[in-house]
Parts: C-alpha cells; structure tokens; sequence
C-alpha cells in the first residue's frame, strides 16, 4: 500500500466530548510527521471538547466540511458511549471510511466504528475492559496490541494508538520513515512496572482497575446489546 511521497495524504482524527486524549494526540504526534500530508481534527461542532480529565481540544472543522480523507482515525474514551446512536457521526464515519485508503481505530474507537456497522466479520481489537464487546459488532476479537485488517487497524487501549500510529505510518511511506519517525520522537518505552495488560497485572490491581470501570462497562454492555439488535447481529442470551 506504500503511496509515493508526492501524493499529498489528508489525515483526519474525529473528537467529541469525554475522549481520551492520548487516543488523539499520541496518534497525532506520529501521522503529523508523516511528509507531504496534512493531519486535522474534525468535530460535530466548532465547540472546544473536553477530554475525561479536562484537556481541551478545538476542532479544526466541522464534520461536513472535512474533504475525503486518506486515513480516517477515530478515537475512543468514555464519551464514546454517546455517539453510540449519533446518526450525523456514525453516517460520517461510514462515508468517509468508504473510500478511506486507512481506517484506524483506538481504543473504544473500536464501538463507535461497530456502532457505524462497520467492523462485522474484520479481526479487531479494543481496550482490555471492553474487548468482550467486540462480537457485538459482529467482529472476530483478537487479543493484540495492534490488529491489521486489510485497511483497517485496531489498537488496544490508549497508549496503544503510538503503536498503531507507526504501523499506519509504515503502510502508508515504508518503514523507513516509520522508524524515523519512531526515533525523532524517541519512543522505546521501559515502563516502570509490569502491570499494563491484564495478563501481566496483579489480581490486586486488576480488581481495582475494573472496579474503576465497571459503571462505564455496565453501560457499554447495555449500548452494544441494544446496537447488536439494530444491526441483526445475534449475541449470547
């Protein structure tokens, strides 16, 4: 899929309010390197959005006004759940991503894309709180950190966008570029502890973890059986 550098790549990341910015931002911090392309955030609204903490993001444009783009990445975070049925986003998600030359989700990026009707029979994957949801949607879950489909790429949660965001990088300008990219931006993480998976996790800290999340997840369940429904995929009883 490598595209000629002097082709110009039109790269753009939807926001909304209750992201999670890292979803945005560490992908951006990778594709905005990327020669000869433009990367923009687009939004419903021209409104400032909240990420979950409070970090403020401002929309470039609106989500009529964005041209077709190249690679079409869509975030995830808490507020996920409100676009869940949000027809002007989901219809937007589906144009774009019909000519899209990269569809690239993070995190629960992953339900909104399942929510568009999009991700039926791909391999995908999605933050470890709400991987179980993905047959919802229709999709295979694979347990990985990035997940290639044809032209779509699913990451895990957060962090996992960087990841996600290079192999994008490498799809679309060769791996020389990604690994430059990876190094100018130094990234060869030695996270302190080993607790970053479920897998690796202590059972102490796992439980305080989904304790933290088990409002939101109880939600999401609720959000994926009723889509599930919507779209004739059928689910455990």
């Amino acid at each position: 899929m490598i595209i000629d550098e002097n082709v110009h790549l039109q790269i753009g990341s939807l926001i909304f309010d209750g992201i999670d910015q890292i979803d945005v931002t560490g992908p951006f911090e990778v594709l905005s390197r990327l020669p000869n392309s433009t990367c923009r955030l687009f939004g419903a609204s021209m409104s400032t959005v909240c990420d979950m903490h409070g970090l403020k993001l401002t929309p470039d444009a609106i989500l009529s006004d964005s041209p077709q783009l190249d690679v079409l990445h869509i975030p995830g975070g808490a507020g996920q759940e409100s676009l869940m049925d949000n027809e002007e986003v989901l219809g937007w998600i589906r144009a774009q991503a019909a000519e899209a030359k990269i569809v690239f989700s993070v995190c629960t990026g992953a339900l909104i894309c399942g929510a568009a009707g999009l991700i039926k029979g791909r391999r995908a994957t999605t933050i470890w709180s709400a991987i179980d949801l993905l047959p919802y949607f229709g999709a295979i879950i694979v347990n990985e950190r990035v997940v290639r489909d044809g032209n779509w790429f699913f990451t895990a949660g957060v962090t996992a966008g960087i990841d996600g965001a290079l192999a994008v990088a490498a799809a679309l300008r060769g791996q020389e570029v990604a690994e430059t990219i990876q190094l100018a931006i130094a990234y060869a993480p030695e996270p302190p502890f080993n607790s970053g998976t479920v897998e690796t996790a202590s059972p102490a800290v796992l439980s305080v973890a989904q304790m933290s999340v088990r409002e939101l997840s109880a939600s999401r369940l609720k959000t994926a059986e009723r889509v599930a429904e919507r779209l004739g995929i059928k689910t455990k009883s």
